[in-house]
């Protein structure tokens, strides 16, 4: 077997954990008795870089009984559950990922992923996050790019940086942004963070939240899940934004829109939610009270400029995994939770299983649909059938009891949809 884990001793309990979220994720197991008969993975060996948590365990093996072959790496440094990590090695998977890699760990993980496949064959499919394997073969392994059929793309982040590479000429591989699915960045994005915001909040400080005023630095569908999230916790919730729809949205839920400048001198817990870089900068954190809580949400760890505090703090005290208490020039300290990388993940366990079965069974289909049918997909980002949107939602009704109605012919007629879907047009916004 072929892995690089913290511990191998942690995989019984990797794996009754992962016995847990079997039972939360009827996507996944829905997906795995409807198609695994059929084995429509069959030849395909996907490298993965995503993080790698009990719920990601349950995919990866769920792409091996479609009849993949299957390669994993995180995607980010702090974001492995090693008990999920060791589980899958031992299941005989090749495996790349701890908590706590450094950067230079970190991209080592992803040059395991490329030739660990049986008889050492290349990957030739990609299930990426936040785009850091497509961009690792892209510049790194060229040579490798004539041998995948596609990507499928998990984040908001990851899509931008697709489009990015694609309006440049330089993305070389077709790929389905599978964050442009209803049923992953409207359930994943919204009501995951809305969860797992709080979570690892509280595990990293156990703070009061109630009374407090939070700043949520971005209101898309993140930014929602989290100023939500807060607004349940009873605190004071400010936003800030960019985009005028967006902000008229929070202003006509209640929330306080202003700018970081003036939100930086009153708040006492931030959080960033734009994908974006320098949203939290050296002239915000010298003005913020004392002990305020600073931590991201989006993908990448450049939103808080956690090189500045580094460089320029007077101290800098750990008090626990996640948890470091700079003074700054200011002389008062800031809490940063996470090394300014996912909270949710840095300081807790992320999502919860359920909505990861939203967001994974569209990894699934999107894997499938690429592999099975490439003639289907030009050089460039695709977006998975409504057809499939809505197949992934129904595959998560009977676990929470709802009963769909059914139109009528005359209703369906006058309405001209399909008794049987798609209901909405590819325009339509949930």
């Amino acid at each position: 077997m072929s892995y690089k884990v913290a511990d191998i001793g942690l995989a019984e309990w990797g794996r009754k954990d992962m016995n847990l979220s079997e039972n939360e994720m009827p996507g996944l197991m829905k997906i795995r008795e409807k198609y695994g008969p059929l084995q429509p993975l069959k030849g395909a060996r996907i490298a993965g870089c995503l993080h790698m948590t009990i719920e990601t365990a349950v995919l990866i093996e769920t792409l091996i009984a479609l009849g993949a072959e299957v390669a994993w790496c995180s995607s980010n440094v702090l974001s492995t559950q090693d008990h999920a990590a060791a589980a899958i090695a031992k299941s005989g998977v090749p495996m790349y990922a701890w908590k706590g890699e450094t950067e230079e760990e970190f991209f080592w993980c992803i040059e395991q992923t490329l030739t660990a496949f049986e008889g050492n064959k290349p990957l030739n499919m990609i299930l990426d996050d936040g785009s850091s394997l497509t961009s690792y073969v892209h510049e790194k392994h060229p040579e490798l790019l004539s041998g995948i059929r596609g990507i499928s793309e998990e984040t908001t982040t990851g899509i931008f940086n697709l489009n990015k590479m694609f309006n440049k000429g330089l993305l070389k591989l077709p790929a389905i942004g599978v964050n442009n699915s209803a049923t992953k960045s409207k359930f994943d994005n919204l009501y995951g963070c809305r969860e797992s915001l709080i979570d690892g909040i509280k595990q990293a400080t156990n703070i009061m939240i109630a009374g407090k005023i939070t700043v949520v630095a971005g209101f898309g569908d993140v930014g929602k899940g989290c100023a939500d999230a807060f607004r349940g916790m009873g605190a004071q919730v400010w936003v800030t934004e960019i985009d005028p729809i967006n902000a008229l949205q929070a202003a006509m839920e209640g929330y306080k829109v202003t700018t970081m400048e003036e939100a930086c001198k009153v708040g006492n817990i931030f959080v960033t939610t734009t994908g974006n870089r320098d949203i939290i900068c050296e002239q915000h954190m010298i003005q913020m009270p004392e002990d305020a809580i600073v931590c991201n949400i989006g993908h990448s760890n450049i939103e808080i400029d956690v090189d500045w505090l580094n460089k320029n703090s007077i101290s800098v005290e750990n008090i626990k995994p996640g948890v470091d208490r700079y003074l700054t020039s200011s002389n008062r300290h800031i809490l940063l939770l996470a090394e300014g990388c996912l909270v949710n993940l840095g300081c807790a366990n992320g999502h919860p299983s359920f909505v990861l079965s939203n967001s994974f069974s569209n990894q699934v289909l999107a894997q499938v649909s690429l592999w099975s049918s490439p003639e289907n997909y030009s050089i460039g980002i695709h977006v998975l059938p409504k057809k499939l949107d809505e197949e992934v939602a129904r595959m998560h009704l009977e676990k929470l009891g709802i009963k769909l109605t059914k139109l009528t012919e005359v209703q369906s007629e006058y309405l001209g949809v399909s008794p049987d879907g798609p209901y909405k047009s590819e325009a339509y916004r949930y």
